[in-house]
């Protein structure tokens, strides 16, 4: 793997560079940095601002990924190149994390394993586990899944319409096609293997370690997360908060970003990052 990890993951320092609190923003499946930017706006004027790029997410970083696919099978490899960021980078232990779907278990996984890391925690689309067990609905049977490992074999490029689709909620179009073409950028076997760390996944356990202030963030209709999801989350995380916003979709951060800053913005000035830039700040977009 490339040494330098602000050269592996493209990381890109942007917004107040002398700013007293950093936030990083991670990213999901699907998506480049550039998903952020309807978002980070609203933000820039008074935080300093992080941004990256999973490994095997650009063709910048592919050979990155296949030098070390196996810790790729799950998703604490993703945890891990997080904290190698913020270390190269030398952030401050008071840094908020916002992580959307893959990156929000990525912004959870790293806060655990490295509990004195950071100052907040604001995940979007979470889910700690796809699928259903019996005392627990995460929206995917096991048959779900295995049509999702299929469908991807059978035809890419038809399973990434359908992915972007199902994403995207309402907001079909172009945000649409831009995500699917994002997705099929991916080889298949990678994104295999980023999936399988994602639907086979199980990182209910350590939500328990979790001891800062949370806000979760839910959209009202979200095809992969349904709403028990994010009220298991905030039962098992102490202290946290749900925010269930008027969005359609698994991405807010493009479908519905003025809500998604306005609810960040209420629970940061909550924990000590008054707002300094009014909402509307962002603007409906493309998916990268």
């Amino acid at each position: 793997m490339t040494p330098d990890p602000l050269v592996r993951h493209k990381v890109t320092v942007t917004g107040k560079p002398d700013a007293a609190r950093t936030i990083v923003f991670i990213n999901g499946i699907g998506t480049d940095q550039l998903v952020w930017r309807h978002v980070t706006p609203a933000f820039a004027a008074e935080y300093r601002i992080v941004t990256f790029d999973h490994a095997g997410s650009v063709p910048s970083n592919f050979a990155d990924f296949r030098c070390n696919q196996v810790r790729y099978l799950n998703a604490k490899g993703y945890a891990l190149d997080l904290l190698d960021i913020c270390t190269a980078l030398n952030l401050p232990d008071d840094t908020l994390l916002v992580g959307h779907s893959l990156g929000a278990v990525t912004a959870m996984l790293a806060a655990a394993r490295q509990p004195g890391r950071f100052g907040q925690l604001i995940l979007i689309g979470a889910s700690p586990r796809y699928l259903d067990a019996d005392d627990y609905t995460g929206g995917f049977t096991s048959r779900d899944i295995e049509k999702v490992y299929e469908a991807l074999r059978l035809n890419y490029r038809s399973w990434a319409e359908a992915f972007a689709a199902h994403a995207m909620g309402a907001a079909h179009g172009q945000p649409t096609d831009r995500m699917a073409d994002a997705l099929v950028s991916v080889p298949e076997d990678m994104m295999l293997t980023t999936l399988c760390a994602v639907l086979q996944g199980d990182h209910r356990s350590m939500l328990s370690q979790l001891k800062l202030p949370t806000l979760i963030v839910q959209s009202r209709v979200d095809y992969f997360v349904p709403l028990a999801v994010a009220e298991y989350l905030q039962r098992q995380i102490a202290g946290s908060e749900l925010a269930v916003i008027d969005a359609e979709g698994h991405l807010p951060h493009i479908s519905a970003p003025d809500a998604l800053i306005a609810v960040m913005q209420r629970f940061m000035a909550a924990h000590g990052c008054p707002p300094e830039t009014p909402p509307g700040a962002g603007a409906p977009g493309e998916a990268a």
